[in-house]
């Protein structure tokens, strides 16, 4: 009787156990995203990829935002070379036989693949691959995001231990995962996806990593430390900010230029010359006009130089470059303004208005008579420092590309701010009566390479910045 007991609990235990390694293997089809956050087809494909799949299907993700992050944008390149995948966003690396690339093929066609693979290994940038259950987590390259379930791991510094993230990512039980583990257990974030946002219900950081997760939390709360060393502590979204420093910078650049001085005073001495008998309140009803019309004209030039940004990269995928592109442009753009101060010439390439407009500037400048004139002038000469200020302003907007057209409003109105607070400056030194329009342009003419130095500052400053990590 013993015996037969022993040969039936046998038997059971080797009908179930194959199922239970099945279970651990946990196959997985296991895909590489691209993704832009700003995006208008990534917008319609980021839902589908990288939330509702997730969590309908066995579909691993690994996300590489390229919009925000540009050391994912350079994986495209090695991508590119192995598995033949082009430049575009969104795109789904599955194998070398499946890539989809634009919104259409892959919300019509991943779900299919997905269903006839069964099971894929993670394309990896050297064209090799690995399955879910082998791959080192801690090794992959850039900035990645992996959604599982309902699951997602969020790189920060990157290391770590590549089991437990793993587990993480397939337990069923998280605080079983992390017990006796380092670990501090956090707010969760939303996830920005292109056009919306992932919400979890529990989030964790560890070692150099965030865990978030629907569902049960942790038995524990608190931080729970075991003598490991203590990680730096990233936060996630401040990759995804502009710095105000920053803007601010390029628009102290974009102020100091002589041209845009040179234009304001000329319509200041326009109004004095005009009524020279009650020149204070002309003087600063005109100026505050003419500096409300630049104001305005300029915010509006910056969504433009934005939303074109973002429309060409929307046909082509230009951001893996895009920060090379702005460094250098405010390196050479220093550069100019640095001719200048060891060779000045008026009228400098792009650091100066022409010599040819300057006649014609000057005349309709001069005669403005009214404040109502002065606005209707400020608007419509915003055409003519365009030449020569719109430098700045072109890296500022390109820095701001990669947020929604919305989301770059208030930081455009700082940047505008900063870049008319000169003229208001000079409004009021000459209502007050601290200065003369006259002694305002003889010293902008006896400082003029200083101006040219500044700028030059600035912009290389802000080039190489650009061009290594500083700013």
């Amino acid at each position: 009787m013993n015996t037969k007991k022993i040969f039936t609990a046998l038997l059971l235990f080797s009908l179930i156990l194959p199922t239970a390694f099945a279970l651990d293997n946990d196959e997985s089809v296991c895909a590489v995203y691209f993704t832009g956050i700003g995006c208008s087809h990534c917008a319609h494909t980021d839902p589908v990829v990288l939330d509702t799949m997730p969590k309908t299907s066995n579909l691993v993700v690994v996300e590489y935002e390229i919009y925000r992050d540009a050391v994912n944008s350079r994986l495209m390149a090695g991508y590119d070379d192995n598995y033949n995948t082009g430049f575009g966003v969104p795109m789904v690396i599955l194998n070398k036989d499946n890539v989809l690339l634009g919104d259409t093929p892959i919300i019509t066609q991943l779900k299919k693949i997905i269903n006839e693979l069964g099971s894929e290994n993670c394309p990896l940038v050297d064209g090799t691959s690995s399955s879910f259950e082998d791959l080192d987590i801690t090794t992959l390259p850039g900035i990645p995001k992996i959604w599982k379930n309902e699951k997602i791991l969020m790189s920060f510094g990157g290391g770590g231990n590549n089991e437990i993230l793993k587990s993480l990512l397939i337990a069923e039980n998280v605080s079983q995962v992390l017990e006796n583990k380092s670990y501090e257990i956090i707010e969760p974030q939303a996830v920005p996806l292109s056009g919306a946002k992932v919400n979890f219900d529990n989030a964790v950081k560890i070692s150099g990593w965030i865990f978030q997760w629907n569902g049960d939390g942790l038995e524990s709360s608190g931080t729970i430390e075991t003598g490991e060393e203590n990680t730096t502590v990233v936060d996630t979204d401040s990759r995804d900010k502009i710095k105000l420093s920053t803007l601010c910078l390029i628009a102290l650049a974009d102020t100091v230029n002589p041209c845009a001085l040179a234009v304001f005073i000329l319509m200041l001495i326009g109004i004095t010359t005009y009524d020279p008998s009650n020149k204070k309140r002309k003087v600063l009803y005109a100026g505050l006009s003419f500096v409300a019309a630049v104001y305005i004209m300029y915010f509006f030039y910056g969504l433009i130089i934005i939303r074109s940004i973002q429309l060409v990269e929307t046909i082509t995928n230009i951001r893996p470059i895009l920060t090379t592109i702005f460094g250098t442009v405010a390196i050479l753009l220093g550069l100019l303004h640095l001719k200048e101060v060891l060779w000045y010439k008026p009228g400098g390439l792009l650091t100066e208005m022409p010599m040819s407009w300057r006649p014609r500037v000057k005349k309709v400048m001069t005669s403005i008579t009214s404040p109502k004139g002065a606005f209707f002038m400020g608007a419509f000469v915003t055409v003519f420092l365009i030449p020569c200020t719109m430098g700045p302003y072109f890296i500022a907007g390109g820095l701001l590309s990669v947020l929604e057209l919305i989301e770059t409003i208030p930081w455009l109105l700082i940047y505008d701010f900063v870049f008319i607070l000169p003229l208001i400056g000079i409004t009021f030194l000459i209502h007050f009566g601290f200065k003369q329009v006259e002694d305002v342009s003889g010293w902008k003419e006896k400082n003029i390479k200083n101006l040219h130095l500044i700028t030059a500052t600035i912009m290389m400053f802000i080039g190489f910045g650009i061009l290594f990590g500083w700013i």
